[in-house]
């Protein structure tokens, strides 16, 4: 075969190979897809097996509950009856006793008239004629009424249960609200909080009229995938119930996944109607942890601990920790956390105490927050290019990191460093720090989180990845609180800060200004 012949051969191959991979990505990306959508078949199948034993034993005990409310109703109607057929009765009685009692006595005094009528002796006639006058006068059967005190008619118990039965007939499943509509332009996820405005779902009975909707029940769940079928299974889905309004506000959140898939369903007495389609929001989150490759040998990494062990010291339990150290981050690695990043970087040594961040940031803006405990003396927070800080660099000293440094040495001091220049900050040791990168723009914002102020600003142009970097300067054990992404300050927190700084050196320069004029130096320029 000639060597034209094995090229061309060659460039087939290549060609074939080529194609085979995309077909085997391609397969890939499908297999996934079915093992997916296999898993939420098997999860539907569970869960229609579980809805259709609940709807029917809740189908028993409202039928239960019909049968005696029925049973209930019957003995009650049964109970009105009774008493007005026993108080007839008991009328009808008393007057046919004193009806027979009447008859003997009209009987009695019939038999002794007659035989009054056979006394031939004229006085005493008179006297038993005198006798029945009294007699009758007295009489029971005259003074008794002949008309019966209770008619035999019980008309005004009459039923007819035609109209129940026909309701009875018409018995049915409650209607099932529709699935409502989420208005994603509404939608806002912001500072930690997700507010989530749905259109309102409506329910029509059987005649077709609609009425309004009980309450809704919201789900969300974080994931890393922006499709909701790939996110299926891979957290559980934190619930809302009994929202009476057509919107929510989830505050509160730890964005440590890049997307919240949220889904909302309309629910009425007992129903439940199909969830909304699903919408995935992005969180733009920045989670990072720390890189135990780039820990200086004393300092120990544990997942989201770093603790500062120096060599021949037995370890403490003062840490630097995540707030949420346990299990705090996701489960799914961040794409940014590659094995290629982490090649190549030696350990920090010497005097740098400094350990790194595990996810660069290539672009946008990200936001993160420390907290300092306990007894410290001096620590650094700040950036760094991961390729370009020395193993013995410090933050602060090189062109390729900045920080805020806050010591505790002999006095409480709080400074700016790049570039192994430091600008002193007149400001109070802080309870919280937050740091805000906008690399797309090259700002570096260092906040006072309790009280939103802006404590110093760097302005530049990143070139590189960054990375978080701190650095436990002295020879102490350190406590730190990691705070990823709890409070991203808004633009109104920024310019109220920037505003609050304005004021601040307007009323340092006017009060300088003064100070000359009550000192009579009548050279200086005021304008200047």
């Amino acid at each position: 075969m000639s060597p034209s012949s094995l090229f061309c051969f060659s460039r087939v191959m290549d060609t074939q190979k080529e194609a085979l991979r995309r077909i085997i990505s391609t397969l890939a990306s499908k297999n996934e897809d079915l093992q997916s959508f296999l898993e939420t078949l098997n999860t539907t199948l569970t869960g229609l097996q579980e809805e259709s034993c609940k709807v029917m034993s809740d189908l028993e005990v409202e039928l239960g509950e019909l049968s005696a409310a029925l049973e209930e109703k019957g003995a009650e109607l049964r109970d009105v009856i009774q008493e007005e057929k026993q108080r007839k009765e008991a009328e009808l009685q008393n007057q046919l006793s004193e009806g027979k009692f009447a008859l003997l006595s009209c009987e009695e005094l019939l038999e002794f008239a007659n035989q009054t009528l056979t006394i031939t002796n004229e006085e005493e006639f008179l006297k038993a004629a005198k006798q029945i006058k009294e007699r009758v006068t007295m009489a029971p059967a005259f003074r008794l009424t002949t008309r019966p005190a209770a008619s035999e008619s019980m008309a005004q118990f009459t039923v007819d249960f035609s109209t129940e039965r026909t309701r009875l007939q018409q018995l049915n499943f409650l209607p099932v609200p529709q699935a409502p509509v989420i208005d994603v332009s509404s939608c806002v996820i912001c500072d930690n909080n997700i507010t989530v405005v749905w259109l309102p779902a409506r329910e029509s009975d059987s005649d077709g009229v609609s009425r309004p909707i009980e309450h809704y029940e919201l789900e969300y769940q974080k994931t890393n995938h922006s499709d909701p079928l790939s996110a299926a299974g891979e957290a559980c889905w934190e619930k809302i119930c009994d929202l009476i309004e057509t919107q929510v506000t989830i505050s509160g959140l730890k964005f440590d996944s890049r997307f919240v898939v949220v889904r909302v369903r309309a629910k009425n007495k007992m129903a439940a109607g199909e969830f909304s389609e699903p919408i995935t929001m992005e969180t733009r989150a920045y989670n990072f942890g720390f890189d135990a490759s780039t820990a200086h040998a004393e300092l120990k990494v544990l997942g989201n601990t770093v603790t500062w062990e120096p060599q021949g010291v037995k370890a403490h339990d003062h840490r630097l920790r995540g707030k949420e150290s346990k299990s705090s981050r996701s489960n799914t690695p961040s794409p940014n956390k590659t094995a290629g990043s982490r090649a190549g970087r030696d350990r920090f040594a010497g005097e740098s105490y400094t350990v790194l961040g595990d996810q660069e940031m290539i672009g946008g803006c990200h936001y993160w927050e420390l907290h300092p405990l306990g007894d410290w003396k001096s620590f650094s927070v700040g950036v760094a290019y991961r390729a370009s800080l020395g193993r013995f660099d410090q933050l602060g000293k090189s062109a390729s990191s900045w920080c805020l440094h806050a010591s505790q040495w002999l006095q409480s001091s709080l400074s700016a460093k790049h570039n192994n220049r430091a600008k002193t900050l007149d400001w109070s040791l802080l309870q919280r720090i937050g740091i805000c990168c906008d690399y797309d723009n090259g700002d570096l914002l260092f906040i006072d989180v309790e009280r939103l102020r802006l404590l110093h600003a760097f302005k530049t142009k990143f070139t590189q990845p960054l990375l978080p970097a701190f650095t436990v300067s002295t020879a102490i054990l350190l406590h730190l609180i990691l705070n990823q992404i709890l409070h991203q300050p808004t633009l109104m927190d920024l310019m109220n800060g920037f505003l609050y700084l304005l004021a601040a050196l307007t009323r340092l320069y006017l009060g300088f200004v003064a100070l000359l004029r009550l000192l009579n130096i009548s050279d200086v320029n005021i304008n200047e």
